[in-house]
């Protein structure tokens, strides 16, 4: 283990060069074949003619990790060698899905692996599908940073992502009398092919404890924390590959492990229990992603779970400089840290700490360091997602770092605000890093703003939003620190891999190189315009459609049309999103058709996945309503098919992969000002589903590539929104001025669905008694009005399919790529690194 003071072992001599040609690792069939025999008989100790999918799974991950470490060793050395500039990215989550088909597709050996399995009576099917996804993140904001480190490594950028190996992830969702109930995501339970523990490279993680003043020999103060506790973070490394194979970059999780495995005098003396307690209590905080913070301990768990992966990432990082560098005042331009929302911003107290205290810099040389390194990307637009910790946890956490955030405060409100607004105490109050109350909090984003050289919004409206708004006042005192960068999508996965069908076409119509390039899909729009290639178009989807048919079958054991339109909403479950104004409007349409079943409607399947945090409570009744639902509306053969309603359990990755390809209506309908960005709105375009959205997030910049006629815009503006609340909102007018929204409220509400009266009755309080915070009602009108034209436009198939196909063809800005450049010229300055052969 390596402590804080401690220097790495040094090696006595160069690294040797890495070639896939000197290894014996090329990716021929007869290479493939060797290896993956090789792994069954001397990794897994099986005979090949009795393994099972399993293992001939680990052997093929085996077998391309091979490969990959051969690219990584190669990639190691000439970052080492050049001194080069890294980007550190802290994420508290990264949703990776599954490696297997994604490594061998960048790797170029997708196809010859294939056959290789093929010649050996193998599946390739079914080997791939033996993996599971990784439990590393939950939703948007894991699956972005995924999407980040695999442009950053096609790039060619030097990066390390640093995140917790979780033991458990989030959790695993399935449905019982159509409520939500979790389950443990033991996705480790066999093993991980794809990481490498490090254990030469753990650190020891103080908490708790005490700050205590002390004095050297000449008088002169200074703080120490001491009577901490500790824990050791264990590294863990999955490496990240660039398409082509090129650069691979690693993604380091932390494992926490107590400092003591085992009390044995305890344990002889009959405290079985107690002999273990502190291992139990130390590996709690990599267990599970998110913990419920419902209770002090709870919330106590999350800030642990925190500064524990930040204080891990910060030493590797001090060290590795420390390494290659001689001074630290080369630390900015050697290192840019990226912090992935407010989850890691205790990283601006972390490294002050680490360079007064331990490397005994200067307050103001250390603050500089500080603010030049890192930088700040804000996710969210609701005040109340805004991390915030409460000073006496903080206090009883983290007692030092509570001494250097009132210090950072003391002097950011003396030298700054101060100097801004004379003697404007209020301006004071609103950007202290101290939120007054009974308790008083700390503002983490408020210390990410402050600590940070940029802060950057997801979409072009969020940040200006955030301007306008949220951080009105910091966009004052620095301006032109707080600009845009998109978010994007890794085409690699989110359409090469996930959509084979339609990324051949691409391939036979502009050409191989776009999953590098996805701004030459624009170059699929002359190809548009010929009916066969429409066709060709329209039959991949039509065969995704009947893949996914089978899995909402396998899954949820519901029979639906092909030929319907396939409607999907899939995204994490919170008011904001709207699934339950989705509900709504199947609600309208499964009582017209009550009243008239010969009503002219194109068959609808309605596709739903999403997980509730298990604290949320009205959430996990919407998942319970739209089930409830949907099993009257499937039941029904009053209504003759027209009408499915499928909620998809345990939504992740792979099951995403599935469901987006076959998408023909992609639900963006958050309210309008609150989404921040969105990225299932740029997978589900790119696969050629028609977006049905508000001007809300990153469907405002859809909207300008796709052009007017290619999308379903509805409901309010940010601007009327805004205006709306001014003047008074009232979800009880809406209740009552429009008969039919107050029918399929009062009949959600009765016992028509669930057997009981007012099982569904929070929602009916939060969009009637609660005021509607999302204005559900408000934009009910529209959004119905908006769905009849959906209705209409797919009655012209052809129509229909060039509107989608145009949409794949013109979303090329939205790939992660190009966001990466962006963040990599305007934010980090860093420059790519090519890896030789």
């Amino acid at each position: 283990m390596t402590t804080e003071t401690e220097t790495p072992p040094q090696p006595t001599s160069p690294t040797p060069p890495c070639s896939l040609e000197s290894a014996g690792l090329d990716g021929s069939v007869e290479s493939l074949k060797r290896d993956i025999r090789d792994h069954l008989a001397h990794t897994l100790a099986v005979d090949p003619e009795m393994a099972a999918p399993y293992e001939w799974w680990s052997a093929v991950c085996l077998t391309a990790r091979d490969r990959i470490m051969e690219r990584s060793c190669q990639t190691r050395r000439v970052h080492r060698s050049q001194s080069v500039k890294r980007l550190y990215y802290l994420s508290l989550e990264y949703l990776i899905g599954r490696l297997l088909e994604n490594n061998l597709v960048s790797l170029g050996i997708l196809e010859n692996t294939r056959q290789a399995l093929a010649e050996m009576g193998q599946d390739m099917e079914v080997v791939i599908n033996q993996g599971t996804d990784m439990g590393l993140g939950n939703g948007g904001l894991g699956r972005l940073a995924a999407c980040f480190m695999d442009s950053l490594a096609t790039l060619d950028l030097p990066a390390v992502g640093y995140g917790i190996n979780y033991e458990f992830g989030l959790f695993r969702q399935h449905f019982v009398n159509g409520k939500q109930v979790e389950s443990p995501d033991e996705w480790r339970r066999f093993g991980n092919p794809w990481e490498i523990i490090r254990p030469d490279w753990s650190f020891e993680v103080r908490l708790y404890g005490r700050v205590e003043q002390k004095f050297d020999e000449f008088g002169n103060s200074h703080d120490e924390w001491v009577e901490t506790s500790s824990i050791i973070g264990v590294p863990w490394d999955i490496p990240v590959v660039g398409y082509g194979g090129g650069t691979v970059n690693i993604l380091r999780l932390w494992e926490s492990r107590a400092s003591r495995e085992f009390d044995l005098k305890v344990f002889n003396e009959g405290g079985y229990v107690d002999a273990v307690r502190e291992k139990a209590e130390s590996e709690t905080i990599s267990k599970v992603l998110y913990p419920n913070d419902e209770t002090e301990s709870g919330k106590e768990l999350r800030l642990v779970q925190q500064y524990f992966f930040v204080a891990c990432s910060l030493r590797d990082i001090l060290m590795r400089h420390k390494r290659e560098n001689e001074s630290l005042d080369s630390f900015p331009e050697k290192a840019a840290i990226q912090l992935n929302d407010t989850h890691p911003a205790v990283a601006v107290a972390e490294l002050m700490r680490l360079l007064i205290d331990e490397e005994g810099i200067t307050w103001d040389r250390a603050w500089n360091l500080c603010q030049q390194t890192f930088a700040y990307t804000n996710h969210t637009l609701l005040p109340e997602a805004l991390e915030r910790w409460s000073v006496p946890l903080f206090q009883k956490v983290l007692p030092r770092h509570l001494q250097i955030i009132y210090e950072i405060n003391r002097r950011f409100l003396t030298y700054e605000v101060e100097a801004k607004w004379p003697g404007d105490d209020a301006k004071k109050g609103q950007l202290s890093l101290i939120e007054e109350g009974f308790p008083k909090s700390i503002r983490m984003a408020h210390l990410a703003v402050v600590g940070s050289h940029a802060t950057n919004g997801v979409a072009a409206l969020h940040t200006e939003l955030l301007k306008r708004h949220l951080f009105r006042n910091f966009d004052e005192l620095y301006p032109g620190r707080i600009q845009n960068k998109t978010n994007g999508i890794t085409p690699r996965r989110w359409l090469k891999v996930c959509n084979p069908g339609l990324s051949s076409l691409i391939d036979r119509s502009v050409g191989h190189d776009w999953p590098r390039h996805l701004d030459k899909l624009r170059e699929l729009e002359p190809f548009i315009e010929d009916a066969g290639w429409r066709d060709e178009f329209f039959a991949i989807k039509r065969e995704n459609k009947v893949r996914l048919a089978g899995i909402i079958r396998e899954l949820c054991g519901i029979q639906v049309d092909e030929n319907s339109i396939f409607d999907v909403q899939i995204k994490r479950l919170h008011e904001y999103k709207r699934q339950h104004l989705n509900l709504l409007h199947i609600l309208t349409l499964y009582r017209r058709l009550l009243h008239n079943p010969d009503l002219d409607i194109v068959p609808r399947t309605f596709i739903f996945a999403a997980k509730a945090a298990p604290g949320y409570t009205l959430a996990k009744e919407i998942i319970h309503a739209i089930n409830a639902v949907g099993a009257k509306i499937n039941g029904d053969e009053r209504i003759g098919g027209k009408l499915k309603v499928a909620f998809l359990p345990n939504y992740g990755v792979t099951l995403a992969e599935r469901i987006i390809p076959a998408a023909d209506v992609s639900e963006q309908i958050s309210t309008a000002g609150k989404e921040a960005s969105g990225t299932g709105n740029m997978k589900l375009a790119l696969n050629g589903a028609v977006t049905l959205g508000t001007l809300d997030g990153a469907n405002v910049e859809i909207k300008e590539e796709v052009g007017d006629d290619n999308i379903f815009i509805f409901g309010l503006t940010v601007e009327e929104v805004e205006a709306l609340w001014a003047r008074g909102y009232s979800s009880m007018d809406y209740y009552w001025n429009n008969e039919e929204l107050k029918e399929v409220i009062d009949w959600l509400t009765s016992d028509y669905f669930s057997g009981e009266r007012g099982t569904f009755d929070g929602i009916r309080r939060s969009l009637l008694d609660g005021g509607d915070p999302f204005l559900v009602l408000a934009d009910y009108a529209a959004y119905v009005e908006a769905q009849a034209r959906v209705d209409e436009a797919y009655r012209d198939i052809n129509r229909w399919t060039r509107m989608a196909a145009l949409n794949s063809a013109r979303v090329g800005k939205f790939s992660s790529d190009r966001t990466i450049r962006e963040y990599a010229e305007q934010i980090w300055d860093l420059r790519p690194v090519p890896i030789g052969g």
